[in-house]
């Protein structure tokens, strides 16, 4: 299909097939990517306002088995320089995000054996008890090894953990929803299906999540739209998908190694994302990875919210991205592209 053909399906407001996707990514100017994003992202948020939250990254443990190629995070079992928070660390840390008037806890490590289920129930009893925050936590594969070695279902697994405090799921670990790229960069990792097969269980049992992609490793075109396909599939049968996050490999001091996409590639990707999921309500910006000025240009290609404030990140700071922003330099970046910041909480309702 031409893109003049693809462009009117965008302004009658159809579906665009697979094809259109791989088109777009590849052939598509900034221009018209820009219009027909801009136009997609107005259709669903009318108002020149754009959301964020005001929350910190809780890393509580680096250690994991899975290695996988592009991580520079992890450290192996028993490893030099691997470390789990004590409960009381992780307190710490969530009230230093309270005390800032912080609303939400993005709580992910790595696939730690030493942690079965009753530590992850303890901890987020222990952080609901003190604090009125919302838990965002464990993503799919720590949420499928977590069931593994506590000798329990999935589900039963997530039933635990909504009781003991889990209000929603990051969508992290997503990297590309196609078996042949995660066998080339973390063959011991879940494959696709499982993946998906968790975020359905978990918008099954009333626990919303995220859905994440991390592109420029070894992906095709049409691999990313694949990926786009897949989320779009699971969310025209569960709804519970509250946003969108694409975020670029990040490949210093990684097995992988390679190169690092440039911020073009980040706003036609972001740009294509938003024409592709047109069940998905928000987009964020991925101002970690992209620093502020290709996250301020990425509120024309589609995206309308900022994302968290973050406060500390430790796991693509480990393989080179170094962007950590203030909530006032989130504010005006928002205010300098010419969009009202709104602040929301992490089920995407108006704070202020």
């Amino acid at each position: 299909m031409t893109l003049t053909a693809i462009a009117r399906k965008v302004e009658r407001g159809e579906r665009l097939s697979p094809a259109d996707g791989v088109v777009l990514l590849r052939e598509a100017d900034l221009s018209l990517l820009r219009t027909l994003a801009s136009l997609v992202r107005y259709r669903k948020h009318p108002a020149p306002e754009v959301t964020y939250v005001v929350g910190r990254n809780l890393s509580y443990t680096n250690v994991c088995w899975v290695q996988c190629t592009f991580c520079a995070f992890y450290r192996l079992p028993g490893e030099e320089g691997a470390w789990t928070l004590t409960r009381e660390e992780i307190l710490a840390k969530v009230q230093e995000v309270v005390t800032l008037g912080g609303t939400e806890i993005l709580f992910q490590g790595g696939l730690n054996p030493a942690l079965k289920i009753g530590w992850y129930e303890e901890t987020f009893r222990a952080i609901k008890a003190a604090f009125p925050v919302h838990l965002h936590a464990l993503s799919p594969a720590e949420l499928l090894y977590l069931a593994k070695i506590s000798g329990l279902s999935l589900a039963a697994t997530l039933e635990r953990l909504k009781r003991a405090g889990l209000d929603s799921i990051p969508g992290g670990g997503a990297e590309i929803l196609v078996d042949a790229v995660r066998q080339e960069i973390s063959p011991l990792k879940d494959t696709a299906e499982e993946w998906l097969a968790c975020m359905r269980t978990a918008h099954h049992l009333g626990i919303p999540s995220s859905a994440t992609m991390m592109y420029g490793s070894v992906e095709t075109p049409e691999q990313r739209v694949e990926h786009l396909c897949r989320i779009r599939a699971i969310q025209d049968e569960t709804r519970g998908f509250t946003a969108f996050i694409a975020w670029n490999y990040q490949p210093d001091h990684t097995a992988l190694g390679g190169t690092r996409t440039d911020g073009i590639d980040h706003l036609r990707t972001v740009a294509v994302a938003r024409l592709m999921l047109d069940n998905i309500p928000s987009l964020q910006a991925s101002w970690v990875t992209q620093g502020p000025e290709i996250a301020r240009t990425s509120l024309f290609y589609g995206v309308n919210d900022f994302g968290s404030t973050v406060l500390e990140e430790k796991v693509v700071s480990a393989a080179g991205a170094t962007w950590l922003l203030s909530l006032d330099e989130i504010l005006g970046s928002i205010r300098s592209a010419g969009f009202t910041p709104r602040r929301r909480n992490t089920r995407y309702e108006r704070l202020e």
